[in-house]
């Protein structure tokens, strides 16, 4: 979600200030942090040597380059999703049949690629399938409205296609952790027959329209008024926008930054991987996906999991400004019988921030789940 507050900040910073009038002028007070360093940079670095240097870090970035076994599936409305399945390997193989498939998904304007660190840690060890949501990373482009209850039916197609049999753990950050509640909350059945844990990553079960982004209440409350119309603006202009992040990507650098991560000494070349996989999604998608957020309200759906008992981990960031550490209390809230972990200095992207805090509580699920044996716990970390 933090890239929604980004493209609407971009706007205000300049290059489209005369199309975005008074909403530009809004949006333009949650740039202002991220702009006076960017000010700063640009005194003692020249643009072609910070050019340079994101390119450096292109070229030396391990991240986002993991790959499974490609597979798709169509979606209710024909739309193709794009897969990738991760099987146990080694001579244990053949012991964990019958173990959980463990299905990530991903949240807005990011891609499976988002959780390389448990990727990378959990290969070999679980049967993983990780996906891209429709209109991001490799899945084709939907049509029409888009709706959180929509996103839900989509995992739902991703499940029947590549784990159409056998006990699942569900892990969603974001956006993909509101596709899992929507999930729960329409195929109810699912929850009681085949679901053995849920992983809620830095999301939310309702009330986002309150969301402040870090922000004062009134300046807040402007950015939440003009933002969804900037936005529908800016995706008629996709073209015109797309030439604006170029221009100014020290300014949405800097925006990436401030709104994914909680610590300042985030490795550059993580804060990069997260900047380029937040740029690759088009702005009329950023446009289409963003009033589904505030009609998000799956707070009842959360009794299912508590009915059917399901080990839930309620995991966030303590410094997330994009869905802040209250909306996972209140899943914890909801969910007597889960655990709610924060992490200290940890963003919205807490999962590429602090994977090994993020890998090891995850771990702990799977090991709850049966989808991982305690005795191959200790081998996966969160690095690589």
């Amino acid at each position: 979600m933090e890239a929604a507050a980004a493209a609407g900040e971009v706007a205000a910073a300049g290059i489209w200030r005369r199309r975005a009038g008074v909403a530009g002028a809004a949006i333009g007070v949650v740039a202002a942090g991220a702009a006076a360093g960017v000010a700063l940079e640009r005194l003692t670095v020249g643009r072609g040597v910070r050019r340079k240097a994101r390119l450096a870090l292109d070229a030396s970035a391990p991240y986002g380059a993991l790959r499974g076994t490609p597979g798709t599936a169509s979606a209710d409305d024909g739309t193709v999703l794009h897969y990738e399945t991760e099987d146990p390997d080694g001579p244990a193989g053949a012991s964990r049949a019958g173990r959980p498939t463990v299905v990530f998904s991903h949240g807005y304007c990011l891609s499976q690629d988002s959780w390389h660190f448990q990727r990378s840690a959990l290969r070999g060890l679980v049967r993983g399938v990780y996906w891209d949501q429709r209109s991001h990373g490799r899945s084709g482009r939907g049509a029409g409205p888009v709706s959180i209850d929509r996103l839900g039916r989509d995992l739902k197609a991703v499940i029947d296609a590549a784990a159409p049999e056998g006990p699942l753990v569900l892990v969603g950050h974001s956006m993909g952790g509101m596709t899992v509640m929507a999930l729960v909350d329409q195929y109810p059945e699912l929850v009681r027959d085949r679901v053995a844990g849920v992983a809620f990553v830095g999301t939310s079960s309702g009330r986002l329209a309150e969301l402040t982004y870090g922000l004062p209440t009134v300046p807040a409350q402007a950015v939440r008024r003009v933002l969804p119309g900037v936005l529908r603006a800016l995706g008629t202009r996709a073209e015109l926008v797309e030439r604006g992040r170029r221009a100014t990507a020290d300014l949405f650098a800097g925006l990436v930054k401030r709104y994914s991560f909680g610590s300042r000494d985030v490795d550059p070349v993580v804060a990069r991987f997260a900047e380029r996989m937040i740029e690759a999604t088009p702005i009329d998608v950023v446009a289409d996906f963003y009033p589904a957020f505030a009609e998000h309200d799956k707070a009842d759906a959360l009794a299912v999991l508590a009915e059917a008992g399901v080990p839930v981990l309620a995991l966030a960031g303590e410094r997330d400004v994009v869905t802040p550490r209250s909306h996972t209390e209140a899943i914890a809230a909801l969910l007597p019988d889960a655990e709610l972990v924060l992490v200290p200095d940890g963003g919205h992207l807490v999962m590429l921030e602090h994977p090994e805090a993020v890998t090891a509580r995850l771990r702990e699920l799977l090991v709850r789940a049966g989808a991982l044996a305690p005795d191959a716990a200790g081998a996966a970390t969160g690095s690589g």
